[in-house]
């Protein structure tokens, strides 16, 4: 296939003010303790600008050099204690893999027939996790970046907002102030950093050579996992470079909505509400089926499987006083499924049922 020319690059005053807007949405996140703050309150911020007119751009080069950053940074929670105790484990997250796939057949269909998604959006949007890894492969594959990276955004919010007071009602939880996750910069060493950029690199260079899907998040995370349960490190990236992932990333998704109607966004939301609806009833049911051949607690699995972030879910295990490791490891293991196993299956999908195009070939995206 001919190869696409590349877009120009936009002009420098373009680039500075979406980072500008972009971080001051992540400060301001942050600061009011929205969950996935510097990424969620960069989009947010840029998604606002770019409706309204302003002059905001970002290539994106910014958010693939950015993108391995957090790849490198999912394959650091995997610690190796957590192989001691997958045998424990093992038919919950066997359940969980099946609770993945069946949420995300159910959600698709319910975009696809009450919402009107058209296919490859509604199927991207459908899984239940992976914000940024699914707007990355989902747009390589043909969906709508917009509306995939809008349905995840709002599926975050509306389940760490409500999620608090679901376990008031059901288990008579009250949430305390959400912990602060990584180190700083400053307190960093040399060699981790050269570790923690080997994975991001290495992984990289070898993910995109065998032609894998979304290389720029899946190999760093598959490096960095490997080294991670290995023992031969427990670096992990420093907060400052995180947040700064997460603004470019937030940033140069916000950035694709110049142009766009707010009836676009209304309807969006509306449908990613209908969809939390079921990944929240859906995660409720699997922990009370699962509960008696597990052993394990009915909430605990709740939290295990419901679609929230591995921070949040696993501070209100610790608060609980629940095994906050089953809960961090589920939701690390529900990630690697997502960003591993969606795009493969997607390949395998009849082109009938999906109306996949044909795919460019790597370097041509």
């Amino acid at each position: 296939m001919a190869k696409r020319p590349k877009p120009p690059a936009p002009p420098l005053h373009k680039i500075l003010l979406a980072l500008a807007i972009g971080t001051a949405g992540g400060f301001a996140a942050d600061y009011f303790n929205i969950p996935l703050a510097w990424m969620l309150g960069a989009m947010i911020s840029t998604t606002v600008a770019a409706i309204c007119g302003l002059p905001v751009a970002l290539p994106v080069v910014f958010r693939t050099a950015m993108i391995g950053v957090l790849g490198v940074m999912l394959g650091s929670g995997f610690a190796p204690e957590i192989l001691d105790r997958i045998g424990d484990w093992s038919i919950s997250l066997v359940g969980l893999a099946v609770y993945t796939l069946a949420v995300t057949g159910v959600v698709t269909l319910f975009l696809r027939r009450v919402c009107g998604y058209d296919p490859i959006t509604a199927y991207f949007s459908a899984a239940p996790g992976g914000l940024s890894e699914m707007v990355v492969v989902g747009s390589q594959f043909g969906g709508d970046e917009r509306v995939i990276s809008l349905t995840h955004t709002s599926r975050i919010l509306l389940v760490v907002l409500t999620l608090p007071f679901l376990m008031q009602i059901i288990f008579g939880y009250t949430p305390g102030p959400r912990p602060v996750a990584g180190i700083p910069l400053a307190e960093t060493n040399g060699f981790d950093m050269l570790v923690l950029a080997f994975c991001g690199v290495a992984g990289f260079v070898l993910a995109r050579l065998a032609r894998l899907p979304a290389a720029a998040i899946l190999g760093p995370m598959l490096f960095s996992a490997t080294l991670h349960m290995t023992g031969l490190t427990d670096a992990k990236p420093p907060i400052e470079l995180v947040a700064a992932a997460q603004v470019v990333v937030g940033t140069t998704i916000g950035c694709r909505f110049a142009g766009v109607k707010m009836a676009l966004v209304t309807r969006t939301i509306a449908a990613s509400f209908g969809s939390t609806v079921i990944l929240v009833l859906s995660s409720l049911i699997f922990a009370v089926m699962l509960e008696p051949l597990t052993g394990l607690p009915t909430i605990g699995l709740f939290l295990a499987f419901a679609p929230g972030g591995v921070a949040e879910m696993s501070l209100i295990a610790l608060a609980l006083s629940i095994d906050a490791a089953l809960v961090a490891t589920h939701h690390i293991v529900r990630i690697f499924l997502i960003v591993v196993f969606t795009p493969m299956l997607f390949r395998l999908l009849p082109a009938q049922i999906v109306g996949r195009r044909q795919l460019p070939a790597p370097g041509e995206d």
